[in-house]
């Protein structure tokens, strides 16, 4: 009971009773609810008497109130000396209002302890969901993590000293590089492997191709080896400058194991003309002029076709030549010589500076010698389109032969190019020299070297008559010692 209801208890007995205060009346109940009957009133000695031992009753009296059972619900509460009133205890004794308020104290004390325990209960619900996450989590990183730290499961046990071929796509990354040659047995780990090229800043410097390794090499030399480039010539191809079809076709199968004769078959320009637009007006079908010069890797190539070749080989003309504006040079070209050329007559003119031309400063030369023939009407009498014929060096009797592609007896360009150009060759075609000339002699014949061009007849024949000379005293100085 609280402190307002013991208040208002005390009210209702004073309110409702004359009777004086004092521990009187708690006595009378006290011993009607222990089943007494009620005193009668007593005389005015006994008064006296009473009156007189109220006071030393009043302790003993409130101990057997305190022992009385608990009675009917309804009764006034007894009123103590200092007004409050008593309650009634949970075994039916009475207490005063402050024993009554320490012992609601202790209980909600004692509650509050007791009320904490679901609060425990909750706060582990709660806690729980996240201690799983955690759990989870850590899980994940093992199986991640663990296996990076321990190796690889994909790592091959390989002595130390066999040789490896491995080939590297182009276009492959650092980890893609590092799976191939861990796979390989080069490389023990990928995390090895991948440090080093990050300490030599090579991710972007390593190189696609064919590669020799050796079993057992420090991984710094793996590294520098993939960025210096390819050291195996296993699946690889070079076509130079100046090969015809036939000779490429010859070194294919030396290279790739592809019979020629399949290779030269494959090499029509009608089963090509439809993917690549510059074989639309090609003579003969041939492809003689765009096989284009480079090195090819073909060591990924599992089932390497002659097909598949050739298909690299315009896939490269036609990358390395889109660069070039023939429609600017050719309208150069018309605009100088009054010459309409097409970009299969530009590729015509550079094959055979290809063949004719040493070296680079003789290419442009070489060129305006052949325009302004064109211009004049001059047949090119170039040795090298019967070459083209005779596969070999071209004698006195094979320029009377006739042939589309003897520009001896035949004035204009020879039906298709002669050989495969280089780039500076086609370059050379589309942007001449402004010159004069109209005939050159170029020699070179051991350590005799003779580079000259003419613009009449009559010089050409003084630079021929000369290099005669210097190569007969060359001679006998050289026998003479």
């Amino acid at each position: 009971m609280s402190d307002s209801s013991a208040r208002r208890g005390a009210h209702f007995a004073r309110g409702g009773s004359n009777r004086p205060s004092g521990n009187a009346p708690a006595g009378r109940r006290q011993a009607a609810r222990a089943g007494q009957a009620r005193p009668s009133r007593p005389t005015q000695g006994q008064a006296t008497q009473a009156g007189a031992g109220r006071q030393r009753a009043a302790r003993p009296q409130r101990r057997q109130a305190q022992a009385a059972p608990a009675g009917a619900t309804g009764r006034r509460q007894p009123i103590s000396r200092t007004g409050a009133t008593g309650v009634r205890s949970a075994n039916g004794s009475h207490m005063s209002s402050r024993t009554a308020q320490t012992t609601r104290r202790a209980r909600g004390a004692a509650g509050g302890r007791h009320e904490r325990k679901p609060d425990r209960r909750r706060s582990r619900r709660r806690v729980l969901p996240f201690v799983l996450i955690a759990v989870a989590i850590v899980a994940i990183a093992g199986v991640l993590v663990v296996p990076r730290l321990m190796g690889s499961s994909k790592t091959k046990t390989t002595k130390a000293g066999q040789s490896v071929t491995v080939n590297i796509p182009e276009g492959s990354g650092g980890s893609a590089i590092a799976k191939i040659l861990l796979d390989a047995g080069v490389i023990s780990d990928e995390q090895t492997f991948t440090t080093e090229v990050k300490r030599q800043n090579a991710d972007s410097s390593m190189k696609s191709g064919t590669y020799n390794f050796t079993t057992g090499e420090d991984v710094s030399e793996v590294v520098s080896l993939l960025v210096t480039g390819p050291n195996s010539s296993k699946g690889t191809v070079t076509i130079s400058e100046g090969l015809t079809v036939k000779k490429t076709a010859e070194l294919v199968q030396k290279s790739l194991g592809i019979k020629a004769s399949d290779f030269e078959a494959q090499a029509k320009a009608s089963n090509y003309s439809d993917k690549y637009a510059f074989l639309a007006n090609v003579q003969n079908d041939s492809l003689e002029g765009f096989l284009y010069p480079q090195k090819y890797d073909f060591g990924s190539e599992k089932n390497l076709t002659a097909d598949k070749v050739i298909t690299a080989m315009l896939d490269a003309y036609q990358k390395n030549v889109a660069s070039l504006d023939f429609a600017i040079a050719e309208a150069n070209i018309k605009s100088t010589y009054g010459l309409t050329v097409s970009d299969y007559d530009v590729l015509k003119i550079a094959s055979i500076i290809e063949r004719e031309a040493v070296n680079d400063d003789d290419r442009t030369k070489v060129a305006s010698v052949f325009y302004n023939r064109l211009q004049k009407g001059m047949p090119l009498q170039s040795d090298a389109t019967m070459a083209y014929v005779t596969g070999g060096e071209v004698t006195a009797d094979d320029l009377k032969q006739s042939s589309p592609y003897n520009t001896y007896l035949n004035k204009g360009l020879p039906p298709t190019p002669i050989c495969t150009p280089s780039i500076k060759s086609i370059q050379a075609a589309l942007s001449p020299a402004k010159t004069n000339y109209y005939y050159f002699l170029i020699i070179e014949n051991g350590s005799y070297s003779n580079h000259t061009f003419s613009e009449t007849y009559e010089e050409h024949q003084q630079a021929i008559a000369k290099a005669k000379s210097d190569q007969s005293s060359s001679g006998s100085s050289k026998s003479s010692n």
